[in-house]
Parts: structure tokens; C-alpha cells; sequence
């Protein structure tokens, strides 16, 4: 048995192919499908069966579709109500894949249908497997349980410890492969990440995760209360998959003309900007935002702009508009209307960018916007910093206080989306474009008390 592990940095998540030889099974496959059919190829194996641990509340699945492409069957829990057809699966059935034998587990808590899958050679005894947990029992956590219903959190909570016990009554030299765990806003709290070979064994857990160690009482009240901010656009996702998305592929890009992203501007729509932002900052068009591409790109975009709003995206050649309409698609928008920038096209607006030597260097009123999340800005944060996370900017812009705004996050990258954002609200900004370690190093003070809320 081989498992070869895929990692999705654009959704924080891994997916998973686990083979004989001969025959595969892919656990949790997001909706780009091009670099788990590329691994089945290299390893010469056939996907015959492809699961999803849980209906996602952060990406759009690509199991019915990769199913539908290679025959194979579709895994997914029995009692969740979906769109499509699929092999119903509940706990103590096994499902043979080739010579592996899939054992499912119910593991209630992330959802409330969770499941978790335990592959084992056929006929190999009690040698140790390799359980696939998806959004159950995490490196050192588990997954949060308040996407399904605010009113389930902690009745999903307890199932959550329950399952995570469960699990940890396994051999402790089965590997764990969970799906969450590795940027994805579906952790609980922070996780540890080993290389994407070995990976965890549940044995490393059983000292270590806090599911493991602490009465259930203490672990849901711990858990709930470390709960960070949900993704606007994790409100579509499970929708979306109960009707089964990702069986069709997305819609291309649709191209614009320079007038015609003019015209988007002036009627109010998203025009999103992906050039590096210190490009950007240099000369923008006005009344664009700037996200410049990366692994964030489609969890920022998918946050600030609303999901029926009409979305443009520029940038100065296609390969990046390439890779972001990829991206997008992950998480269920399609075909947005693009545009590559022209050297022709006059790019007026600017604002400055500052590192942390110029911000102390710097006389004069300031208003300093703090756009991290609240966890990191309770940790430290400058004195009189107004508390604004990136992701409320948009809506609450106006609300901030008079003058020069100075914004800054812990690297650069959210300070840039956010700098655009209140310029594209006619305010004046400076965008602090460095690192949240220069401060102190800089002497700069900081403090753990007070600070003002936009």
C-alpha cells in the first residue's frame, strides 16, 4: 500500500491517493483534478473509487466529477442529502479497492455526517493502516464545528471529542492523514505539519492532541472559545456540493476591453488587480483593488467581495489571470470577466508604501489601521492602533477615524488588499509593506492593552 499525499496551498487542505499498484482510492480531491490524475498516472494505478470524508464548507468538491471521469465510485456518507448519485457508505462497512479493504468510521463533529476512512491491505491482519480523517482528528487539533449551524457548535463539539477518542483507540502506528489542518480556516486551532510523506501516527497524537488529553467539558469550552472568523464564501460551499458542482468544469474567463473595465468601475464592480502590490502602489487604475496573486489570492477575494457582485480581473500578462480563474473555481466562481493590462493603458493612481524604519522616522499625525486578525493583534499591536481585520474593511472604511491612515498587517500582504480597499473609498493611505518582526527589532513599542475597534 502507497499513499502519496497532495498538497492544495490555494485551500490550506491535502488530498490523498492511496494505492496497490494496480488500483486507487482519492480521499477529499479539490475541483482541479489535473495534478491528482497526473500522480495516478505517474504511479500506472486506476482510480476505481474516489470518497469525501464530509460535505466541505470551504471548497468546492472534485469527487463527483473525478468520478465521473474514470468510472469510479463516489464514497460519501449515506444520510447526507445530496443531488447526485453516489455510493451511500456508513460505519463498519468496507469497501474493497483492489487489494485494499476501506473500512468507514463514523466520525461526527466537523459535520454532523463525518467520516473517516481506515485502508489496510486486504487479508494483512492487524498490521497498521493509514486512516484518512479529513476534518476530524487534525496534527494536534481537530476541525471546528461551527460551519454547519451556529446552534450545533457545541453539541457538535462533544461528537467532535467523541470521534477524536475514537479514533485514538486505533493502532498506534496507523498513519493519520487528515484534510484540514495546513492553512485551511476549517481547523479548529493551530495545527503542527510534518512532511508530506511520513506523516502523524495516531501513537504522536495521543500525547499531544488536546482531544486526546483533556476531559470533554474542558476541550469544548477551549475549542469553541479559540474559534476564529468564517470566510464569507464558506456559505456557498455546502450548497454547492450537496448539488453536486463540481461535476462540470468551470466556466472560462470572459475578456473585456480596457473601456469596458472602466465601465465596471464606474458602475461599482470588484475590480481586482493581481500585479505585485508594490507594482500596484506605484500606478493602479483607479477604483481598483489590489490582491496580488498567490496562495491566498482566491480566500481574500472570496471573503471581501460579495458573491453575486460582478468580479474583473486584471493583470499585466495571462499567466497569473490563468492560475487565478483556476483558484476561484476551486471555491465555485466562474468565469469572471478578465482583462490583460495594456503598457498604453493609463494607470493614474498611487498611493505610498513605508517600512517600519520609515514609520518610526515619520512626524506628523497618522491614524494606524492594524488589519490582522483579532488573535494576533491581542498578542501585540502598537499603541492607539484602530483594530479593522482585512476582511471588514470594505464595510466598515468609513467609519474610521479622520486623516492619513497607515495600514499594516504581519507581512505586507493583507495591509496591501486593505490600503486599496479604503483608497477605493477616497481615503488617503500609506501601506506599511514589511514585517511584523521588524518592530521590535526596531525598538518600536508595543502593547497587549487597550486599542480601538473601527
Amino acid at each position: 500500500m502507497d499513499v502519496v499525499t497532495l498538497e492544495v496551498p490555494e485551500l490550506g487542505n491535502r488530498c490523498h491517493l492511496v494505492h496497490d499498484g494496480r488500483h486507487a482510492l482519492v480521499v477529499d480531491p479539490p475541483r482541479n483534478l489535473a495534478p491528482i490524475e497526473s500522480v495516478a498516472e505517474a504511479a500506472g494505478v486506476e482510480i476505481t473509487a474516489v470518497a469525501d470524508t464530509h460535505v466541505h464548507n470551504d471548497y468546492v468538491s472534485g469527487a463527483p466529477g473525478l468520478a465521473r471521469r474514470h468510472g469510479a465510485d463516489h464514497l460519501l456518507a449515506a444520510d447526507e442529502p445530496v443531488d447526485f448519485e453516489r455510493i451511500g457508505v456508513r460505519d463498519g462497512d468496507v469497501v474493497p479497492v483492489g487489494r485494499l479493504e476501506v473500512t468507514v468510521l463514523a466520525t461526527p463533529g466537523h459535520t454532523r455526517h463525518h467520516q473517516a476512512f481506515l485502508v489496510r491491505e486486504a487479508g494483512a491482519g492487524d498490521v497498521p493502516g493509514a486512516l484518512f480523517s479529513g476534518g476530524s482528528l487534525l496534527h494536534g487539533s481537530v476541525g471546528r464545528t461551527d460551519l454547519v449551524d451556529a446552534r450545533l457548535t457545541e453539541e457538535l463539539a462533544r461528537q467532535q471529542w467523541a470521534s477524536a477518542r475514537r479514533l485514538g483507540e486505533l493502532d498506534p502506528a496507523t498513519r493519520l492523514h487528515p484534510t484540514h489542518g495546513f492553512g485551511s480556516f476549517c481547523a479548529g486551532t493551530a495545527t503542527t505539519a510534518p512532511d508530506s510523506g511520513g506523516g502523524f501516527t495516531i501513537g504522536q497524537q495521543r500525547g499531544t492532541n488536546p482531544a486526546l488529553v483533556v476531559d470533554q467539558d474542558s476541550f469544548v469550552a477551549e475549542l469553541v472559545a479559540g474559534f476564529g472568523p468564517v470566510p464569507r464564501y464558506y456559505g456557498h460551499m455546502a450548497p454547492l456540493n450537496r448539488a453536486g458542482a463540481g461535476r462540470a468544469l468551470p466556466r472560462p474567463g470572459r475578456p473585456v476591453t480596457a473601456e469596458q473595465v472602466t465601465d465596471a468601475v464606474l458602475a461599482g464592480a470588484w475590480v481586482v488587480d493581481l500585479r505585485r502590490r508594490d507594482t500596484f502602489a506605484a500606478a493602479h487604475l483607479p477604483g481598483a483593488v489590489s490582491v496580488e496573486y498567490g496562495t491566498q489570492f482566491a480566500t481574500y477575494v472570496g471573503w471581501l467581495v460579495p458573491w453575486d457582485d460582478d468580479l474583473v480581473l486584471l493583470c499585466d500578462s495571462p499567466e497569473p489571470i490563468t492560475s487565478a480563474l483556476r483558484d476561484l473555481a476551486a471555491i465555485g466562481i466562474d468565469g469572471p470577466a478578465i482583462h490583460v493590462l495594456d503598457r498604453e493603458e493609463p494607470l493614474t493612481a498611487s498611493y505610498r508604501r513605508a517600512d517600519w524604519a520609515e514609520f518610526r522616522a515619520h512626524q506628523g499625525p497618522r491614524v494606524v489601521v492594524d488589519v490582522r486578525q483579532r488573535d494576533e493583534y491581542d498578542d501585540g499591536h502598537l499603541p492607539g492602533a484602530v483594530h479593522l481585520p482585512v476582511q471588514d474593511v470594505d464595510v466598515a472604511a468609513d467609519s474610521l477615524p479622520a486623516g492619513q491612515l497607515w495600514v499594516h498587517c504581519r507581512s505586507g500582504y493583507r495591509a496591501g488588499i486593505a490600503a486599496s480597499v479604503l483608497q477605493r473609498h477616497g481615503r488617503s493611505v500609506v501601506h506599511v509593506d514589511d514585517a511584523w518582526d521588524r518592530v521590535a527589532e526596531l525598538g518600536i513599542p508595543t502593547t497587549t492593552e487597550g486599542g480601538a475597534a473601527a
